[in-house]
């Protein structure tokens, strides 16, 4: 899953790049915004990933740090989530408007 998020995030960031003089200041400001929900969210879901088999492999680990790694990637997963859900709620509400 996390690789999933991570192509999603970096493809997202070659197309930003790719058009990037064809689009507004506007538009840059909205696709960056997304390339940093999906990096940050992909980092946190590794971070808890490492956190959880340190802790299950014996090592240095607290589990009220394996918890808090895990609760942030949930967190953040959750964002992501909903951050698309009105992306896509907004691209419906468009398709119906007549023109």
């Amino acid at each position: 899953m996390t690789n999933d998020i991570s192509r999603v995030g970096s493809g997202l960031q070659a197309l930003s790049e790719k058009s990037g003089a064809e689009k507004t200041e506007g538009e840059q400001s909205l696709s960056s915004a997304f390339v940093k929900i999906f990096e940050e969210t992909a980092q946190n879901i590794q971070k808890a990933d490492q956190a959880v088999l340190q802790a299950n492999s014996g090592g240095k680990a607290d589990l009220h740090e394996v918890m808090i790694a895990m609760e942030k990637a949930d967190i953040s997963l959750r964002l992501l989530v909903q951050v698309r859900n009105k992306a896509v709620d907004a691209y419906k509400e468009i398709m119906r408007m007549q023109v």
